[in-house]
Formats: C-alpha cells, sequence, structure tokens
C-alpha cells in the first residue's frame, strides 16, 4: 500500500507524524482508507494529547471507527492527582443528594405539587386574559382622520353643520371628536 511511511515507534517518527496529520483527518484521501488500517496498527498505545494533539485525534478518531473499545487515554500527569481528592467530596454529595438528575426535557417535579387549577377555572381565566388582549389592541387601534369641509356660502352656520354631520354620520366603532376647530 502506499502513503506516507513514519516509524511511529520513535519520538522523531511520531513528531513526523503528528505534523504530517496537522491539515488531515485521514492518513490518504478524504475518507478512512486500508492506510488508516495500517498505520494505526504500528502503534503501540495511544499518542500523548499533550505533545500529540493531531496525531491524537487521527489516533481517537481511526479507533472509534475501527469499533476499538476501552481504550487507555493517558490523562496529563498534572491533572491526575489534584482529581482524586476533588472526587471523594463529589461521590459523598452525589449519595446525598439523589435529585441532581438531569431531566433532558426540562420537567420539573416540583410543579406537579401544586394544586392544579380545573379545566372550567382554566379556560374562564385564558378568556379573561384573551378580552384584555383585545381590549388593549383596540385601545392602540385608533385613526385619527381630519375632514375639512368647504361650504357653499359664507352664510352657513359652520357649529350648526358639524353637529349635522356628527349626529346622522353613524358607524360601528367610529368615535367622533369632542370639538371643532374653526379656521
Amino acid at each position: 500500500m502506499g502513503g506516507p511511511k513514519f516509524d511511529v515507534a520513535t519520538p522523531k517518527g511520531a513528531a513526523a507524524f503528528n505534523g504530517f496529520m496537522g491539515s488531515k483527518s485521514y492518513v490518504e484521501g478524504w475518507t478512512y482508507s486500508p492506510a488508516d488500517a495500517e498505520m494505526f496498527a504500528k502503534f503501540a498505545s495511544c499518542p500523548d494529547p499533550q505533545k500529540q494533539p493531531h496525531a491524537y485525534r487521527w489516533y481517537i478518531h481511526i479507533a472509534a471507527l475501527q469499533g476499538v473499545r476501552g481504550l487507555a487515554i493517558a490523562a496529563p500527569p498534572a491533572a491526575a492527582p489534584a482529581a482524586a481528592p476533588a472526587a471523594a467530596p463529589a461521590k459523598a454529595a452525589k449519595k446525598d443528594d439523589d435529585d441532581d438528575d438531569f431531566d433532558v426535557f426540562g420537567d420539573d417535579d416540583e410543579e406537579d405539587d401544586a394544586p392544579k387549577e380545573s379545566r372550567a377555572e382554566m379556560l374562564a381565566r385564558l378568556k379573561k386574559e384573551a378580552e384584555e388582549r383585545t381590549a388593549r389592541k383596540e385601545a392602540k387601534q385608533r385613526t385619527l382622520v381630519a375632514i375639512e369641509v368647504k361650504p357653499f356660502s359664507t352664510e352657513t352656520d359652520l357649529n350648526e353643520l358639524w353637529k349635522k354631520i356628527t349626529t346622522t354620520v353613524k358607524q360601528d366603532g367610529l368615535k367622533w371628536g369632542e370639538h371643532c376647530h374653526l379656521e
């Protein structure tokens, strides 16, 4: 099989392979190939994620594609001792609090304890809220219309004409203003 030749058993070869995998996902081409399986077989253990991050990423990916389970993944040496003492209090806290379960759907069990309203009460509440929303919308939906009236003669009483217009013109939802401006 073709492909790059790296001796991953030596530190120099492993570093060269890490640099090679810096811009690639697979050893050859754009998909998993026999060259990836051949290179994977050359590794004695998982590469160090701190020293060889690209080789480590590739190794974990190929291991998952091959169905390898139970990899001994190297943890950073500084993080392992610090994590051990912190793990003991976490286990004790987990035993005390069994309510720590993560709820995927966001259901809250405390809400179940509250008394629920009956269907009739809920419908009445929803109807009242809908009426309030409708009243607020109607209050906002106002259109101001200015009507300019030009009489045929100068002797026409404009106040009387305004009263006649406001009393004879009726329409549902129409509200006339309280006064008339004469100019």
